[in-house]
């Protein structure tokens, strides 16, 4: 048995059993996958997949062992040579990080550029995307550390640690009948078209279920993923936007106005993760204690070894 055997067996299981995508996703042939499979399961005397001809049609009970196991020789493999990396270069190599577009556009440069005064050989690179791409970017080794508000805590395979709280609020013109009311509702908020996220984005779903407890149904006018989009939006008077609060806090807006809705839909808990069982080198460590004060280098540590692991703020 071998790696490259390994690497099939994982990739095939990724790809739903589908050989043609499989050999294209690591730039081999059809028969030489389908032939190392067969060799495998020679070897150990079992049925890794069960077939319908020529045609994978399922992972057996045994084979969901072996998978297992080859997921962890693997991650083994892949620690070995981060290893080699941090002793060979303990100053230099690549952070990849996946995140969604708020966290990139608002959260992230401040960090990212202390990371790089510390360690000037040290390259970022950026994955945006949607919380669900984010842990698999984790899952798949495109991304050593991943920052979201949705989803991540939800995978199994990741060790998440919230990272700081945040709310969201409501931007509007500055001659919106809103703007100046003393107390705002839901019903205020439900009664005008409303402009915000895509519901896999920056804690939508925590904006629904508030208006899901007061049975209310808003009226959204437009959905997006970018916070500048919404805003821009708003300008434009397609009506008002519920934005994350760090849109708002580190780029200001004169033109329009801007009101917490923290008591409204309560705060938002954004997480860093990174793949259970992973080796993590140390200016992974360092930039994780940068985005938050909370995540100390030894914190990450602990919870990367088991322990503190996904405690709550």
């Amino acid at each position: 048995m071998n790696l490259h055997q390994f690497r099939f067996i994982q990739e095939a299981a990724r790809r739903n059993l589908n050989l043609t995508e499989t050999a294209k996703a690591l730039h081999t042939s059809q028969p030489g996958v389908s032939k190392a499979i067969i060799e495998l399961e020679e070897e150990l005397g079992i049925e890794i997949f069960a077939r319908h001809g020529k045609r994978l049609k399922r992972i057996t009970e045994p084979g969901q062992h072996v998978l297992h196991s080859i997921e962890l020789i693997l991650r083994e493999v892949n620690n070995l040579k981060k290893i080699g990396e941090q002793f060979s270069t303990q100053d230099s190599g690549t952070l990849s990080i996946a995140t969604t577009h708020t966290q990139a556009r608002y959260v992230l440069p401040l960090p990212v550029a202390k990371l790089r005064e510390k360690y000037p050989k040290v390259n970022i690179s950026l994955h945006q995307g949607a919380p669900d791409q984010v842990a698999k970017m984790l899952l798949d080794d495109t991304a050593e550390i991943g920052i979201a508000t949705e989803s991540l805590s939800a995978y199994e395979d990741l060790v998440t640690l919230p990272c700081y709280e945040w709310q969201h609020v409501l931007v509007l013109p500055l001659n919106h009948p809103l703007a100046e009311k003393p107390h705002l509702s839901l019903e205020d908020i439900a009664s005008e078209p409303l402009i915000t996220y895509h519901p896999s984005f920056t804690g939508r779903s925590r904006i629904d279920q508030a208006f899901a407890a007061k049975k209310l149904t808003p009226r959204i006018a437009l959905e997006a993923i970018d916070s500048d989009v919404i805003k821009t939006y708003v300008r434009l008077g397609l009506g008002i936007g519920i934005v994350a609060e760090m849109a708002v806090k580190d780029d200001p807006v004169k033109d329009l106005a801007v009101r917490p809705l923290g008591t409204l839909l309560g705060m938002n808990v954004a997480r860093v993760a990174f793949k259970r069982g992973a080796y993590l080198r140390q200016f992974v460590y360092q930039f994780a204690a940068l985005l938050s004060d909370r995540l100390t280098a030894p914190l990450v540590a602990r919870a990367m070894s088991g322990h503190d692991n996904d405690y709550d703020i």
